[in-house]
């Protein structure tokens, strides 16, 4: 990292906007590609100077300053992963890796140049910078994570997505308007840390994060349906996935069927399939999904009858695939068991258990026990990261059938 990382040279040059408008029109002759490859040269250069006429409030890169004209979208940001990129899941192996290391990390969880600095200090990594960081830079940006401003903001110009309405004209803009890009509403923009590269590492032929891959090939990307139709909808800023029960139900379809075989022996059949969800499920390496039925007897202690995972499970150390048993959209888990009950109060349930953090949980616990980590700083960091990511598990609502009472006869239950 330069030492002059906060330096940027010259004020950057307003963009030229029509009387009254609040942005700058597409150019037709762009495109979408060469759009993302200006807006996401890896790294981002520092923002420079900020215009001499922008306000405090104009030139600022916190969040809180977005939100003050934003409220609604700053609102659903602070709600959501976006905002806590920067945790202590990272912070602890901040103080185990070396700079480059980090900066792999950085380059999607904290992507700005004045974030990284800001990193560098804190951490002590070599060429920090030694100057003060200039106004517009707040303490706090580099714990804001995926912050408005890393998405929005390139050397202090501001955009977003096509408007849907015309501002009322002879109105002012704040910070000279914005640029309006259709890039913002298409998949690509999400794939340039949702999506990693060919040359990255893979196992079983398939990178560690696949998502857009996963989507392109889906029915969701072949009915148009891009990632933001699903994780912004309406264009608010709450990109919900697997840590989010409603999300997680409204994308799957539960069968639950129970036939009485005899006067002893009843035969359970369920099915947990991919509806509406736009990649597998899960995406990435991270969650599992536990899915079981259960026998529920008046006084008794619930018995499974058989139990399945969902998700792709690597080793600790992210070198090896142990397996893959993720859906496919529209592919479905299937269950059966025949179970001993003889004839009187009982049920069965089908239940669906989801652990988001389910890599991280093994991973965390193992390097607890690591010399590495056995620092008082580390291993607080660790603590505490350990604890979100078992606190992240959750229990979908349950499918519950009686068991039938004649032999022959079947009771089911579905989502509607």
């Amino acid at each position: 990292m330069k030492k002059r990382v906060w330096a940027g040279g010259a004020a950057v040059a307003l963009v030229a906007i029509a009387t009254g408008m609040w942005f700058v029109a597409h150019s037709p002759s762009g495109s979408v590609e060469r759009f993302l490859a200006r807006h996401w040269t890896r790294p981002l250069p520092p923002q420079g100077d900020p215009p001499p006429q922008y306000s405090a409030l104009e030139a600022s890169l916190a969040s809180k300053d977005c939100g003050a004209c934003h409220p609604k979208q700053y609102d659903d940001w602070r709600t959501s992963l976006h905002a806590r990129a920067v945790g202590p899941g990272i912070l602890w192996q901040f103080r185990i890796m070396n700079q480059s290391e980090a900066n792999e990390c950085l380059r999607c969880h904290a992507p700005l140049a004045e974030q990284k600095a800001l990193a560098a200090l804190e951490q002590g990594w070599p060429g920090a910078p030694t100057a003060a960081p200039p106004a517009y830079v707040t303490a706090g940006l580099y714990h804001e994570g995926l912050t408005c401003a890393a998405c929005h903001v390139r050397k202090h110009r501001r955009f977003g997505p096509p408007p849907r309405t015309v501002p009322t004209a002879g109105t002012t803009p704040a910070h000279g308007g914005f640029e309006s890009q259709p890039a913002f509403e298409d998949s690509r923009f999400c794939a340039v840390c949702h999506q990693f590269p060919p040359e990255a590492r893979q196992l079983n032929g398939k990178p560690l994060e696949n998502t857009y891959e996963e989507w392109r090939t889906s029915p969701a990307a072949r009915a148009g349906l891009a990632c933001q139709g699903c994780h912004m909808p309406d264009r608010r800023h709450l990109w919900r996935g697997i840590h989010d029960p409603a999300m997680v139900r409204q994308g799957l379809k539960r069968e639950l069927e129970v036939e009485r075989v005899d006067g002893h022996t009843v035969r359970v059949s369920a099915s947990v399939r991919s509806v509406a969800v736009g990649h597998d499920f899960p995406t990435y390496a991270v969650p599992k999904i536990y899915v079981g039925l259960y026998l529920q007897r008046s006084g008794q202690a619930p018995r499974e009858l058989v139990r399945k995972v969902i998700g792709r499970t690597l080793n600790v150390n992210l070198d090896r695939e142990i397996s893959d048993t993720r859906l496919r959209p529209g592919q479905a888990l299937e269950l059966a068991a025949d179970a001993s009950v003889p004839i009187g109060e009982a049920t069965i349930e089908l239940r669906i258990d989801v652990a988001p953090a389910d890599h991280y949980e093994r991973m965390f616990q193992e390097w607890r026990t690591r010399p590495d980590t056995q620092n008082p700083h580390t291993a607080a960091l660790l603590r505490e990261a350990l604890a979100e990511a078992t606190a992240s598990r959750y229990r979908l609502d349950s499918l519950i059938v009686p068991l039938p009472r004649r032999t022959g006869e079947r009771q089911r239950r579905a989502d509607n």
